[in-house]
């Protein structure tokens, strides 16, 4: 691991304005980021820590919204009634990701912002567009069975690995950030996570120094909550792909998946053929599917998983 100075912020505002020093990241649980300094993958000059800055409150909103601040634990956050009761998908991503040490340290904000778990991303020996801009992708012609089949572009083919990533865009949750001169902003997660396209580097809609300090959830939507995750084993590992669903009584919903793209899928066109059943749903969204011979199984796993979540739904 390299060098880095440290230093704690005292509000989430002097904290933008202090990451806009280059070289500069913020840092709060670390289960991403102190693995990927260790592996010299990310090499930050300078180390900002925001646990100390109280975003760590679930709160009601007046509009009847819940808000998570940005540094509420995994853990916290999976085992909350209010959670549990009204967005019961998000709780259930939650306890399929990781361990529960993991869950214990991880935060929300964080957990919007893991960095692929693409092999060639962290092999160093190899190159990666994600890891140095214009080196090309490794991936591309390489083993591929765990990577994307839409959303892809010839830079890059990469997943974006979080579980509560997906359930948020389901929910369509919004996140709250604040810049280094004060300025608020609230971004859509349906705008938060970008595809590659030729600068698969830049992840997300932050800005140079951008802090998230929350994201929010709107008004409940009823109806039953389904997390499935398909994965290699039964405990600890990524997704091969996931589905969350949303089902309503009279079979209408909403459907978001992981583990098949740069971001969380969803295609709200796709959720219109949802009483028609899960083939209808996948053929929706995977109109512009670009497999490779090793990850095209994902789409029949997609398929097969929605199927079993809105049966599960409607027993």
């Amino acid at each position: 691991m390299k060098s880095f100075s440290y230093e704690r912020a005292t509000s989430p505002t002097a904290a933008a304005a202090a990451a806009r020093m280059q070289g500069a990241r913020f840092i709060a649980g670390g289960t991403n980021l102190l693995d990927l300094m260790k592996l010299q993958i990310e090499t930050p000059t300078h180390l900002i820590d925001v646990n100390g800055l109280g975003l760590d409150k679930i709160e009601a909103t007046s509009e009847g919204e819940l808000r998570i601040g940005a540094l509420v634990r995994n853990t916290d956050l999976a085992a909350d009634s209010r959670v549990r009761r009204d967005y019961a998908v998000l709780s259930r991503a939650l306890l399929s990701g990781a361990s529960g040490q993991l869950r214990n340290k991880a935060t929300t904000a964080g957990n919007l912002l893991q960095r692929t778990r693409c092999p060639y991303f962290y092999d160093t020996n190899q190159p990666c567009n994600k890891r140095t801009p214009g080196s090309g992708c490794a991936a591309i012609g390489g083993y591929s069975r765990q990577l994307a089949v839409v959303g892809v572009s010839s830079a890059c083919i990469a997943t974006h690995p979080s579980d509560m990533a997906v359930a948020m865009r389901v929910l369509d949750a919004t996140v709250e950030t604040v810049t280094a001169n004060g300025k608020v902003r609230t971004i859509p997660i349906a705008d938060f996570h970008r595809l590659p396209g030729d600068t698969p580097h830049i992840e997300t809609a932050l800005e140079s120094g951008e802090l998230i300090t929350a994201v929010t959830l709107p008004k409940p939507v009823g109806g039953t909550h389904i997390y499935q995750k398909v994965r290699d084993r039964a405990s600890y590992a990524f997704a091969l792909v996931s589905v969350a669903a949303i089902v309503q009584r009279d079979g209408t919903g909403r459907v978001a998946v992981g583990g098949v793209a740069h971001k969380p899928w969803r295609v709200e066109a796709a959720e219109q053929q949802m009483q028609r059943g899960s083939k209808a749903v996948a053929t929706g969204l995977f109109a512009d599917a670009k497999p490779t011979p090793d990850n095209a199984f994902k789409l029949t796993l997609v398929e097969r998983t929605l199927g079993a979540a809105m049966a599960q739904a409607k027993a």
